[in-house]
């Protein structure tokens, strides 16, 4: 949504401008620029992209849309979780666990928080971690395989990101090879009267116009909410790994979850006293 409202705020800034200063919007509206710009950036990102990159890089756009980046109530749902699963480690063995492990969507410890069920990555992530405890991992092998997958998904949260910004860079290039074709245009009609060769030497700028507009004001900032939602999201794993790594080593529920909640950013960390409150509530048979 922030995405939106952005862009309409940088359209409506930029156009609101130009009315101000009297300029005509007809002489803005170009199809045949857009078009040159458009489909030569389009073209160029698949070229860059082949085979598996192009789906992630129309995931990267969704995301830079529709991103949903954790929040404090995020956080408090999932620590809320892995407190469940670390006291039932705690209580009953590591290998209790493995009845929720199958399938979590029906286990009556990870159904109490949807919230964490619908983040499909992360879900993966920890169900996989408590699988491998189950399955005897030691708490060194675990950190391994956590940072190897953490790698392998900082690079492919990258590699889309990477991508789009090298497009987005290209547009002011792209710009000017429509405005050069715009002047080529107008070159064929010198013989025509001052109005004609000024609207097309007019309707050649505007692809400059366009394409310096769409990068800096469209594509760049995109890529950096693309960025800034990975960056996130890669916070909310590493709040995971933090947690189920010091429960691996043996540390009581309560002091998992401080290492877990160490990772959270200050200004969306839950508070010490909310976390107290839940897990009584957790103890008592409650979610919190």
């Amino acid at each position: 949504m922030s995405t939106i409202v952005g862009l309409l705020v940088v359209f409506g800034s930029v156009l609101g401008g130009y009315a101000m200063s009297g300029g005509p919007f007809g002489i803005l509206i170009q199809p045949n620029e857009l078009v040159v710009i458009g489909g030569a950036a389009v073209g160029t990102l698949i070229i860059s992209a082949p085979g598996k990159v192009a789906s992630r890089v129309i995931s990267a756009f969704k995301k830079g849309f529709g991103g949903d980046a954790p929040r404090k109530d995020d956080y408090f749902e999932l620590l809320k979780l892995l407190y469940s699963l670390f006291q039932i480690m705690r209580r009953d063995g590591v290998l209790a666990l493995e009845q929720h492990l199958g399938d979590p969507h029906k286990s009556s410890v990870f159904g109490k928080f949807p919230g964490v069920l619908k983040r499909h990555h992360a879900m993966d992530f920890l169900v996989d971690a408590m699988r491998q405890l189950v399955d005897g991992c030691s708490a060194e092998d675990l950190m391994l395989l956590f940072d190897a997958d953490l790698e392998t998904h900082h690079d492919e949260e990258h590699q889309p990101i990477g991508l789009i910004k090298t497009t987005g860079d290209a547009l002011p290039g792209l710009g000017i090879v429509a405005a050069v074709l715009g002047i080529v245009i107008t070159m064929s009609h010198l013989d025509g009267g001052p109005e004609e060769i000024g609207h097309h030497v007019a309707a050649a700028l505007v692809g400059t116009f366009l394409g310096i507009l769409l990068c800096y004001g469209v594509v760049a900032p995109i890529a950096t909410s693309i960025e800034m939602s990975g960056i996130a999201g890669h916070r909310y794993l590493q709040c995971v790994k933090d947690g189920v790594l010091a429960a691996a080593r043996g540390s009581t529920p309560e002091l998992a979850i401080e290492f877990a909640r160490r990772a959270i950013f200050t200004d969306e960390r839950p508070t010490t006293a909310e976390l107290e409150a839940a897990f009584k509530a957790i103890k008592s048979g409650g979610t919190g």
